[in-house]
């Protein structure tokens, strides 16, 4: 399989057929073969690790493993939503009453998934007449439930923060989302910025992709003129620190620290980069959702240094490999995957390596303003 064809492993109804895959791939058929045709999403999704195992000795990259990982949450999540149509028609609930699209939001969106996310959703409804929302809402919030509980049986929790379309927030017609963003951005306040912070990265998984794209259309022109808003979320994203000291020396902020020695690379590595590169598209009219996307149209745009671009792109390659790793590593030892590594587990080399990366994050923090 070709490089360009990873992405296309997820991409139909059934998982692939590997009878024809050359011999080079063996270790993925291997894989694939270990699934016992199971059509369990649970054991499905408690799969994933063999699969990060097998793309690992093939050699791939970990930013290209987390969107086939991503790649393969969105498989789950369109087969959650398929299993829930077609329960409600067996009940008597008839078809969808209007199109309908159901994002994914945050990593998931951006295709930079790790191991054990849990939801962040949103749906989207073609707009319907006032006068029949109760009926048009009620149903699409039996879907909503249905689906999220599903994918919480998989094994990709309920979002404890209630990101969920379950929730009437996360779920509305497309003229109230862009409404809702109208008013959101025309605002100075934390909260509001907080939650933007989670929608403004989506993704269609289900539905009418064209409401997103027009979602997204009205976002991408809205947002370079919401200048209190944005400086707003400057302000959030500059107390997001990396994981350095005054001295440029690799320190965490000790907050929930497992031992002396942990680092949160993603708290404070991950997702300083992640709401930077945000804040920066936002303020540019870029419509890329995910991280090595918005640093190719910054850089083509002239808004970033292609030098710049692509010591970042580098920098989120590194993230992205010591968190797959430590990962992988939790999981052989039986605890659950999280954004912790421990820095005495690095060489001499990724130690210098990551203290360059975080320092490149640090000052995007600072380009993001401009």
């Amino acid at each position: 399989m070709a490089e360009s064809g990873w992405r296309s492993l997820f991409s139909q109804d059934s998982l692939p057929d590997t009878q024809h895959w050359p011999d080079c791939l063996s270790v993925l058929k291997t894989a694939f073969d270990g699934l016992n045709g199971t059509q369990d999403l649970a054991a499905i999704k408690a799969w994933q690790p063999q699969l990060v195992a097998a793309l690992q000795a093939l050699d791939l990259p970990a930013w290209r493993i987390s969107q086939v990982l991503s790649d393969h949450n969105d498989w789950i999540y369109r087969h959650t939503v398929r299993e829930s149509l077609d329960e409600m028609r067996n009940q008597g609930w008839g078809e969808p009453p209007c199109d309908f699209c159901v994002l994914t939001l945050g990593s998931g969106a951006r295709h930079e998934s790790l191991l054990g996310p849990d939801q962040d959703n949103a749906m989207i409804l073609d707009d319907y007449p006032s006068s029949r929302h109760n009926e048009i809402d009620t149903w699409f919030q039996a879907l909503a439930e249905r689906f999220t509980t599903k994918l919480d049986v998989a094994g990709i929790p309920l979002c404890r923060g209630h990101v969920m379309a379950r929730w009437p927030l996360w779920r509305k017609p497309l003229s109230e989302w862009c409404e809702q963003m109208r008013l959101w951005s025309g605002r100075r306040t934390v909260k509001l910025v907080q939650l933007s912070n989670i929608l403004l990265d989506f993704a269609p998984v289900y539905g009418n992709a064209a409401l997103a794209s027009r979602f997204r259309r009205y976002v991408v022109e809205l947002m370079p003129n919401a200048g209190l808003f944005l400086d707003e979320m400057n302000e959030l994203q500059q107390e997001t620190r990396v994981a350095l000291d005054r001295f440029d020396r690799l320190a965490g902020d000790d907050q929930d620290a497992p031992h002396q020695q942990a680092l949160n690379l993603k708290r404070q590595g991950l997702l300083p980069l992640q709401a930077a590169l945000r804040l920066f598209a936002l303020r540019k009219g870029v419509a890329e959702q995910d991280c090595r996307g918005r640093l190719a149209a910054l850089a083509a745009a002239g808004h970033l240094n292609p030098a710049k671009a692509a010591a970042l792109s580098e920098a989120l390659a590194l993230l992205l490999s010591l968190l797959l790793e430590a990962q992988m590593e939790a999981i052989a030892l039986g605890r659950k995957p999280d954004g912790w590594i421990d820095r005495q587990r690095l060489s001499d080399s990724q130690q210098l390596q990551l203290k360059l990366a975080l320092q490149q994050i640090r000052s995007l923090q600072k380009l993001a303003v401009s």
